[in-house]
C-alpha cells in the first residue's frame, strides 16, 4: 500500500459515517452488485493518477475501462475491500459523477426507480449507514429477479417442450397412419409374392421334370449316337479298305495304259513325220505357189472407185450384248461379213452416204486391228451413178454389189464361197438375209451388235 500522510488517512477516515465503520458482509457480494462496483471502479479508474493508485493497480493505469474491468475485475474489487483511501478516492469521484444518487444514499433514502443493483454498487462504494443492508437488499432483489426470469424462461422452455410433445404426437399419428398404410400394402405384396413364388415352384418342378426327360433323352440319344459312330467306324474301315484295293487297281492300269501309250505314240509320231514328209514332197514336185488368195476374192464384184451406192434402207432388230461379237471373232479364222448400208441406217441414218461409209469403214478397221479376224464390208451398187472414190482402210475388204446385183445376194454368194466349217459371221438386220446366210452355215447378228461393239472402240 501507497504510504499516505496522517493527516490525509485521518481525514479520510472522519468521513464515513460512524456506524458504516462498524457494518460488514456477512455473506460474500452479489454477483450482480460485484459486476457494478468493478464497471463503476473502472470508468473512474481513469481520473485517477498512478500516484493515487494502489501499486497492484497501477498496471492497469492505461487500459481501456472495458479491458480494465476484463482484466483488472478481480484485484479492484479487492482493492476497494481492502484499502479505505483507495474506496474513498473511487466514492469521491463517484459524488463527482452521480451527486444525486450519492446524497440521497448518504440521507438514507435511495431513489425509488433507480436500479437496485445500481444503488447497492453505490453504497458499497460510498458505505453510508445502513450499506449493507442496501447491499443485501439488492442482491436478495437481484436474486428475486432471476428466480422471475428463470421462472419465466421455465413457463416458455415448458410451453415449447408442450409444443413439442403436441407436435411430436401428431407426427407420431401420422407416422402410425402411414406405416399402417405401408404394412398394409407390404402384407399384400407379401401375398402377391407369395403367390408369385408358389407360381415359380410350380414352374420349377415342371422345368425339373422337363430336364429329366431331356436328360434321360439326351442318354438314350448318344447310345444311338454311339451305336451308329461304330457302324460308321466299321463302314469307313471297309471302305477305305476298298479305296486302297481301288487305288492299287488303278495305279496298275495307269501304268499299263502308259506303257501301251508309249507304244501307241511312237507309232503316230512315225506316221505324222511320214505325212508331213511327204506332203513337203508334193508340194516341191507340184511347185505350188503360196496361197495368197481368199475365196471371198473370187466373188464377182464391183471395186471401189467405179460407181456410187444407193441408200437401202433396213429395220433393225434389237439389241443384244456386244460380249458374243467377241466370242465370235475371237474364233479360228473367222470372217466377218457385214451388210454396210444396213448397219449404217441403223446407226445413224442422218449422214450423208459418203459420211456413213467413212464412219463404218473406221470402226472396222479399229475392230479388225484389235481382233485379227478377216472382214469384209459390202455396200449395194446396183444404181451407181460414177464411180466412188474410196481408198479401203487396212484390214477390211471393201466391195460394192455389181448392177443388177442387190447386196443381199452378194452376201451370201461371200457365204457359200467360204469351205464348210469356217466361222463366218454376217451383220444384217435383214430377215431374209439372215434366214439365207444361216441355212448356208454361217452365224448372222443384229447391226445393233456391231453398232455397240464400234462404240467401244
Amino acid at each position: 500500500m501507497v504510504d499516505r500522510p496522517e493527516g490525509e488517512q485521518g481525514a479520510q477516515r472522519d468521513d464515513v459515517p460512524e456506524g458504516a465503520a462498524d457494518e460488514v458482509l456477512d455473506r460474500p457480494l452479489p454477483e450482480g452488485v460485484r459486476r457494478r462496483v468493478v464497471a463503476l471502479t473502472a470508468e473512474s479508474f481513469g481520473a485517477l493518477t498512478v500516484a493515487e493508485l494502489p501499486p497492484p493497480l497501477r498496471q492497469y493505469a492505461r487500459f481501456t475501462p472495458t479491458r480494465r474491468a476484463k482484466f483488472a475485475g478481480n484485484a479492484m474489487a479487492a482493492a476497494l475491500e481492502s484499502d479505505a483511501v483507495f474506496r474513498q478516492r473511487i466514492a469521491g469521484k463517484l459524488h463527482e459523477a452521480q451527486p444525486e444518487l450519492a446524497a440521497a444514499l448518504e440521507h438514507g433514502t435511495p431513489p425509488a426507480a433507480a436500479d437496485p443493483l445500481d444503488v447497492a454498487a453505490a453504497a458499497y462504494v460510498l458505505r453510508p449507514e445502513g450499506w449493507v443492508k442496501l447491499v443485501a437488499a439488492a442482491g436478495e432483489e437481484a436474486q428475486r429477479a432471476r428466480a422471475e426470469r428463470a421462472g419465466e424462461e421455465a413457463e416458455r422452455e415448458l410451453a415449447r417442450l408442450r409444443e413439442e410433445l403436441a407436435q411430436a404426437r401428431g407426427e407420431a399419428r401420422t407416422e402410425a397412419d402411414r406405416i399402417r398404410v405401408d404394412l398394409d400394402a407390404v402384407r399384400k405384396e407379401n401375398e402377391s409374392l407369395r403367390r408369385k413364388l408358389r407360381s415359380a415352384l410350380s414352374d420349377v418342378k415342371r422345368g425339373e421334370a422337363a430336364v429329366r426327360k431331356a436328360v434321360a433323352a439326351l442318354a438314350e440319344e448318344r447310345d444311338r449316337a454311339a451305336t451308329e459312330k461304330t457302324t460308321a467306324d466299321s463302314e469307313v474301315r471297309r471302305l477305305k479298305s476298298r479305296i486302297a484295293e481301288a487305288e492299287t487297281a488303278l495305279e496298275t492300269s495307269r501304268r499299263s495304259a502308259r506303257e501301251g501309250r508309249s507304244v501307241e505314240d511312237m507309232r503316230l509320231r512315225l506316221l505324222l513325220d511320214t505325212v508331213l514328209d511327204a506332203a513337203q514332197g508334193l508340194r516341191r514336185e507340184l511347185a505350188l505357189p503360196p496361197a495368197n488368195v481368199h475365196p471371198a476374192d473370187t466373188v464377182e464384184a464391183v471395186a471401189p472407185g467405179r460407181m456410187t451406192p444407193k441408200d437401202i434402207a433396213t429395220r433393225a432388230l434389237s439389241e443384244m450384248d456386244p460380249a458374243l461379237l467377241d466370242q465370235l471373232l475371237a474364233l479360228p479364222q473367222a470372217h466377218l461379213v457385214v451388210d454396210g448400208y444396213n448397219v449404217t441406217k441403223t446407226g445413224y441414218p442422218t449422214m450423208p452416204l459418203e459420211k456413213q461409209r467413212l464412219r463404218l469403214l473406221g470402226g472396222l478397221a479399229v475392230l479388225a486391228a484389235q481382233t485379227g479376224a478377216e472382214m469384209t464390208c459390202v455396200f449395194d451398187g446396183a444404181e451407181l451413178a460414177a464411180p466412188v472414190l474410196l481408198a479401203p482402210p487396212r484390214g477390211v475388204r471393201v466391195l460394192f454389189s455389181k448392177p443388177g446385183v442387190t447386196a443381199d445376194e452378194l452376201i451370201r454368194q461371200l457365204v457359200r464361197a467360204e469351205p464348210p466349217g469356217r466361222p463366218v459371221v454376217v451383220v444384217s438386220t435383214d430377215r431374209e438375209v439372215a434366214d439365207g446366210v444361216a441355212k448356208a452355215g454361217a452365224r448372222p447378228v443384229a447391226s445393233a451388235l456391231l453398232l455397240k461393239r464400234l462404240a467401244r472402240t
